[in-house]
């Protein structure tokens, strides 16, 4: 089944939440974290993947829209992100192969404290290392992949393990996985303060070939998490100690032999122990023509509900933002973090891609991402929330060897 879908469980490290904000998830970053395992065969060559990431958050004002192309009068900017990925494949002995991942992203910018208002400054570099070593059979593999996290007030370290089992005639895969992520927490604002967070997460996929021109796949996750997940930036923030999660992902892929493009669609349910119900719809065209150039127009749908502790935009901060509202009397939970919110989002992107000769590869990749608590499934999101706007760009090359 090649490269048409992948089937990974990233040990990818955990950022600390007052840094990225809520439409990083939507950028999705694109610098791969252990995702070589991508083939049933051992590789015969090796390859080398640069990519630069430049993400920049904005808050947009009444009647301003990214998404539509307004007038960005009235909008301002908020976190940005810098980040540089080098990746390495290398195979080994025929039988294995070893795959590396470092990244380096800078931050710097803005971010609330509370709802949209009470903006502070902060900057911040993060220096992120993966590891994997995958042992390639006959009818599946197995991977053990490790990595390591460091910024300066959060430390993360990643374990995994997946395997995978195809049947005899290659046209069904079975794919199981695990991980664990432990890590400290030591904001800047509580010296001498340290936090612990642990999380295991799990996976079960099936992978399916219908046709020549269909593929599906249906993975199931499942995620344990123990001990903080408060933001200790915000102004009102105090989470439960522990969060669960299930996610329900189905993709189907199928290819057009008249135009030799590929359409490719997901659906992802996530449900979490905060009350968090989530959406996504992503769907993509992935579009061949002369010369070795590809175009990749994406659209991505999200909506949430809000979490159970959630509290809303209130009277006296909606008359003057400098006022935070308070959490309700007695609560022993709550948090006025914008991602915690109920709120709908859209992202519209495009890919292009050069293959200069068989082994050097090019691509550029565009996305607009903006959000509103109007555009929620459920359409009772938090009004006085401002909207939100995120732009990224990203190049990068690949060169086999």
């Amino acid at each position: 089944m090649g490269d048409f879908f992948r089937v990974k469980m990233a040990s990818a490290s955990t950022t600390t939440s007052a840094i990225l904000g809520a439409a990083l998830v939507s950028a999705a970053m694109a610098l791969p974290s252990l995702q070589f395992a991508y083939a049933e065969a051992a590789p015969d060559q090796g390859v080398v993947n640069f990519k630069y990431l430049h993400y920049q958050e904005s808050q947009i004002g009444d009647g301003v829209s990214v998404i539509t192309g307004a007038s960005s009068a009235g909008s301002s900017s908020r976190m940005g992100v810098n980040a540089y990925s080098m990746m390495a494949l290398v195979p080994v002995a025929g039988e294995w192969s070893l795959g590396t991942t470092y990244t380096s992203d800078s931050v710097s910018g803005a971010s609330p404290t509370y709802h949209s208002s009470g903006l502070t400054k902060m900057t911040d570099l993060r220096r992120a290392l993966d590891i994997e070593l995958t042992r390639y059979f006959a009818n599946g593999t197995l991977s053990f992949g490790t990595s390591y996290s460091k910024e300066t007030d959060y430390l993360s370290r990643g374990y995994s393990v997946q395997g995978s089992l195809s049947t005899e005639d290659k046209n069904t895969t079975f794919t199981l996985g695990g991980s664990l992520n432990s890590d400290d927490i030591n904001p800047v604002t509580l010296p001498n303060i340290e936090y612990k967070k642990k999380v295991y997460a799990g996976i079960f996929g099936i992978t399916r070939v219908l046709t020549k021109s269909d593929i599906v796949q249906l993975n199931l996750g499942y995620s344990n998490g123990n001990s903080d997940f408060s933001d200790h930036y915000k102004l009102y923030d105090n989470r439960p100690t522990e969060r669960n999660n299930t996610t329900l992902l189905t993709r189907w892929n199928h290819h057009f032999d008249i135009t030799d493009g590929t359409a490719k669609l997901s659906y992802r349910y996530y449900s979490d122990t905060f009350g968090i119900r989530a959406h996504t719809f992503d769907a993509e065209y992935v579009q061949p023509l002369r010369h070795g150039w590809t175009v990749t127009p994406l659209l991505r749908l999200y909506s949430q509900s809000e979490a159970d502790f959630y509290v809303g935009v209130g009277a006296v901060e909606k008359a003057d933002p400098t006022q935070p509202t308070p959490p309700p009397t007695g609560a022993v939970y709550y948090s006025e973090d914008q991602r915690m919110s109920a709120f709908g989002a859209i992202t519209l992107g495009l890919k292009v891609s050069k293959q200069l000769n068989p082994n050097w590869l090019l691509d550029f990749k565009y996305e607009e991402y903006e959000q509103r608590s109007k555009w929620g499934l459920n359409s009772n999101g938090d009004s006085g929330l401002a909207p939100f706007g995120a732009r990224s760009i990203q190049v990068g090359f690949s060169k086999k060897f």
